[in-house]
C-alpha cells in the first residue's frame, strides 16, 4: 500500500503542467497583472484604459481601445476571482472544441459589442470579464447543437436561469452591469446558432504554444 503510494505521488511530482488552453489562460494573467498594477499603484489613470465610459470621444486613439479592453480591467480581488472562477471552468473545454483562434474571435467580438452598446444606450462606465463569462456560458449549452434536433433544451434553461436572473436584476439599482451580461450571452447565443461552429466533429487544434516566441 505504501509502496503505491509512494509511486502515486512520484509519478504526479515529475509530471509536467501544459499550457492547455492558450487564449484562456493568457487572457488570466494578464487580467491577473492588470489588477496587480492597480492594486499596487492605485493609480485610476492606469486603470482608465481599462474602462469604457458612456460618452466617447472620437478624436483620441485611447477611447477606441477601450472598447475592447475594458474587458481586462477589474477593480478588485473579488471581482477578478468572481469572474474567472467560473470563466477558467468553461473557457478550456470550449477552446478545444471551437479552436484557439475562433474563441479569441468570439471573446473581442463579445467585448466590442458590448463596449459599443454601452456607449450607445447606457450612462455608465464598464469593465471586466463578465460579459465575456457570460458569452461562454451560453456558448457551452451548444456543444451538442445540431441544427435537424432543434433548439438545446440545455440552451433554454440557461437562458433562463442565468440571463432571465440578469433581466430581473436589471431592475435593482447596484453596482453590477446586468446589461454587459445580457449581451454577452446575446452574442453567445449567436456563435452558438451560427454556422453550425459547435456541431459534433473534430476538435480543431489549438495554438501550439510550444511552436510560439
Amino acid at each position: 500500500m505504501h509502496r503505491i503510494a509512494r509511486k502515486t505521488i512520484h509519478s504526479v511530482c515529475t509530471m509536467k503542467i501544459h499550457y492547455n488552453s492558450p487564449v484562456i489562460l493568457t487572457y488570466t494573467f494578464v487580467c491577473v497583472g492588470i489588477t496587480t498594477l492597480y492594486q499596487i499603484t492605485k493609480s485610476d489613470s492606469f486603470m482608465s484604459w481599462f474602462v469604457v465610459y458612456p460618452i466617447m470621444d472620437f478624436g483620441s486613439p485611447i477611447s477606441y481601445f477601450r472598447l475592447v479592453s475594458h474587458a481586462l480591467g477589474h477593480q478588485t480581488w473579488a471581482h477578478l476571482i468572481g469572474n474567472f472562477s467560473l470563466l477558467l471552468l468553461l473557457g478550456p473545454p470550449l477552446e478545444e472544441k471551437v479552436g484557439s483562434q475562433t474563441l479569441l474571435v468570439m471573446m473581442t467580438a463579445t467585448a466590442l459589442v458590448t463596449g459599443i452598446i454601452n456607449i450607445l444606450f447606457f450612462d455608465v462606465a464598464l469593465m471586466g470579464a463578465s460579459g465575456v463569462l457570460f458569452m461562454l456560458i451560453v456558448l457551452i449549452s451548444f456543444v451538442n447543437y445540431n441544427k435537424s434536433k432543434g433548439i438545446p433544451l440545455t440552451f433554454l434553461l440557461v437562458v433562463l436561469f442565468y440571463v432571465g436572473k440578469e433581466v430581473l436584476q436589471s431592475f435593482n439599482v447596484d453596482n453590477i452591469s446586468q446589461a454587459a451580461h445580457i449581451i454577452g450571452g446575446f452574442t453567445g447565443a449567436i456563435f452558438g446558432f451560427s454556422n453550425g461552429l459547435l456541431k459534433a466533429k473534430e476538435p480543431q487544434k489549438t495554438l501550439d504554444t510550444e511552436n510560439t516566441e
